[in-house]
């Protein structure tokens, strides 16, 4: 009985065979290959291309051998996992199963490592492809770099009027949103009727596109001959507008931020002899807005790219200058520039939050 026992007991105490690697890493050796000649196929397709439209040159050879090289990188990944897939099979023919399974296992990380480098190669491949399609038609229809360079200024000098009424729509959101959300929150039965009316605007708003918001307001007034208001510039409006759009969302962000400081917080001021507009003033207010820094920055970017919208009132704006010269050249490179002037300023931005976001998850973990 006790010989069966240590049996069964050795067997349990035996680490089990590592798993196969060797299929795995031939896969990715295979994958890596393919994509190499995907890209030598697509290369040689557009370097003809290039070469029939009399734009081929040195530096677009260069360019494209650079692709090809780094792209060799993907046999690496691959070569490791072969050899650390063969050390894996040796060593459980000698019985060293432990140290055969942390050679499958390092095998299969590189695999993997394989197939996901390649898998972003491929994207980057078919953008290529994409691009060089219908005798690079679909590239010179949005990066004709002639016209973009032409452009250009032109273009950037207009993005100066978006971006002067995003930072002034910003400024009177960040106002108007936290008075909508104070005004969500008066306590009471007298603050009934104006929580009802500010909970009323969220909702309208919220579910008003935004363009809509813009053509009501920019045409509306100037037609309904409001006394004071109809005859402001065009971009006042859309800054008005923008403002009750966003500060619908940002009101609801500010209650949010308020409602996650822990009651005892409005307790303790009220105990202290503060009033309910001090306490938020001076105690709930200030942790609040420390807490919805990120989801702000958020909406202030959804806010920027909305100022593209105010062409539908004939601001003359990035996107309504780039219009006319698409129109003009049957071509919408000019289009692509503001695309990428948005991006510009937008990547800044939310590499920013980004590095809000971890520093409070820190702070959080940290208990501080």
């Amino acid at each position: 009985m006790s010989s069966v026992t240590n049996d069964v007991t050795a067997r349990w105490d035996a680490p089990s065979a590592p798993e196969p690697s060797g299929g795995l890493a031939w896969g990715a050796a295979a994958t890596a290959l393919g994509v190499m000649a995907l890209a030598g196929v697509v290369f040689s397709q557009l370097r003809a291309l290039l070469a029939a439209t009399e734009v081929g040159s040195l530096g677009t050879d260069l360019a494209m051998l650079g692709g090809l090289a780094v792209l060799l990188g993907l046999f690496w990944p691959a070569r490791r996992a072969l050899s650390r897939s063969a050390a894996a099979a040796r060593l459980a023919a000698a019985d060293d199963i432990m140290a055969a399974r942390i050679e499958a296992a390092a095998s299969r990380d590189w695999s993997l490592i394989t197939f996901g480098y390649a898998a972003a190669a491929l994207l980057v491949i078919g953008g290529v492809a994409f691009f060089s399609a219908n005798d690079a038609q679909v590239s010179r229809t949005f990066f004709d770099l002639p016209l973009i360079f032409k452009f250009s200024g032109l273009v950037g000098w207009a993005f100066l009027t978006n971006l002067m009424i995003a930072v002034i729509a910003e400024v009177l959101v960040l106002i108007w949103g936290l008075m909508v959300a104070i005004a969500r929150m008066l306590p009471g039965e007298a603050g009934r009727p104006v929580r009802f009316l500010a909970m009323s605007y969220c909702d309208v708003f919220r579910g008003f596109p935004a363009v809509i918001t813009i053509y009501l307001i920019g045409f509306g007034i100037p037609l309904a001959g409001i006394r004071y208001l109809g005859d402001m510039p065009l971009p006042a409006y859309a800054i008005l507008a923008l403002t009750l759009v966003y500060g619908a969302y940002v009101a609801e962000v500010y209650r949010s931020g308020i409602e996650s400081v822990h009651w005892s917080q409005t307790a303790a001021a009220r105990s202290l002899g503060l009033s309910y507009a001090q306490a938020l003033r001076h105690v709930i207010v200030p942790q609040a807005v420390r807490r919805i820094i990120p989801p702000l920055l958020n909406d202030f970017i959804g806010l920027q790219k909305d100022t593209s919208l105010v062409m539908v009132i004939g601001v003359m704006d990035a996107f309504n200058q780039s219009r006319i010269i698409a129109s003009n050249h049957f071509n919408l490179s000019a289009v692509t520039i503001v695309g990428l002037l948005f991006v510009l300023i937008t990547i800044p931005q939310a590499r920013f939050v980004d590095r809000l976001v971890e520093r409070d998850q820190r702070r959080m973990r940290a208990g501080t």
